[in-house]
């Protein structure tokens, strides 16, 4: 019997493309584009794992980790994103989730994320890159820190604002843009 693998993306494209590959490989992969969608499938199959996209439609994929974790306890749980920060890392971790990974993400990359997260280490810091010695960046130093503040404050941009004592508007342009490389 194959092992099973939940896809909860928005993205259409990015799922397909991410089911056939899995089903190429030998894995039965079902798609949910919501997490209601994830759970209902999680309630009805046994997954044994799950990909969660941080940045769903309608809310985030932060929101579904826990629940899906009680779902399936035994499950595999990787979440992706196009805007990785280690604030976000750290909340999907604790959250039960086993590893993350930023976008754009092949087939490849996602089941070596999985597979390291399967012989990861009691205490280590799944997902997160190792260092190399070199120091962040300023601007990834920025990033980081507006990634922080935000989780601190719940998402509220403008509690955010504030505690930055920065414009609203800055803080929404600095927070569509794509983080930088480390």
């Amino acid at each position: 019997m194959s092992a099973a693998f939940l896809i909860l993306d928005d993205n259409d494209v990015f799922a397909a493309a991410l089911a056939r590959s899995l089903t190429r490989r030998g894995y039965r992969a079902t798609v949910a584009h919501s997490g209601e969608e994830a759970l209902e499938a999680a309630r009805r199959e046994r997954f044994d794992y799950a990909t969660i996209d941080l940045q769903l439609d309608r809310d985030s994929g932060l929101q579904w980790i826990a629940p899906l974790r009680q779902a399936l306890p035994a499950a595999r749980l990787l979440v992706l994103t196009g805007y990785a920060s280690i604030a976000t890392t750290v909340q999907a971790i604790k959250s039960g989730a086993d590893n993350y990974l930023a976008k754009p993400a092949n087939v490849d990359s996602i089941l070596s994320a999985l597979a390291h997260a399967e012989g990861a280490e009691e205490g280590a810091a799944p997902g997160l890159p190792a260092d190399e010695g070199t120091p962040l960046s300023l601007e990834r130093l920025e990033w980081e820190h507006i990634q922080r503040v935000l989780a601190e404050h719940q998402g509220n941009i403008s509690s955010t604002a504030r505690a930055l004592n920065m414009h609203r508007r800055t803080l929404q342009r600095k927070l569509g843009k794509r983080p930088v490389a480390r």
